[in-house]
């Protein structure tokens, strides 16, 4: 059972910067891929980034050049930075695990969900 806990979250003003933290345990899988996605209240939950076990990685569109994901592999953790955040970045932002390669950011694909870490950005 892979289990996923999210941190880092918090409040900050528009322009600033947060790194989210997902720390993974409990998988034994060579290939594997995982996500940030994020809900925002009213809305359905969307993919933000994903980095896949070979280092590949996608972005949605609107967290292009200001959100990074990356992995430590050696602490089984996962970071999202995000710089120049923005009021529409205010979300729940959860943390996803996946078996098998490609980096993802279709929720149908992912198999394990962490409870969730809140960010939200004030103008």
């Amino acid at each position: 059972q892979v289990q996923l806990v999210e941190s880092g979250g918090g409040s900050v003003q528009a322009g600033g910067s947060l790194r989210l933290s997902c720390a993974a345990s409990g998988y034994t899988y060579s290939s594997y891929c995982m996500g940030w996605f994020r809900q925002a209240p009213g809305k359905e939950r969307e993919g933000v980034a994903a980095i896949d076990s070979d280092g590949s990685t996608s972005y949605a569109d609107s967290v292009k050049g200001r959100f990074t994901i990356s992995q430590d592999n050696a602490k089984n953790t996962l970071y999202l930075q995000m710089n120049s955040l923005k009021p529409e970045d205010t979300a729940m932002y959860y943390c996803a695990f996946a078996r098998g390669s490609w980096p993802s950011l279709t929720l149908r694909r992912y198999d394990y969900w962490g409870q969730g870490t809140q960010v939200t950005v004030s103008s």
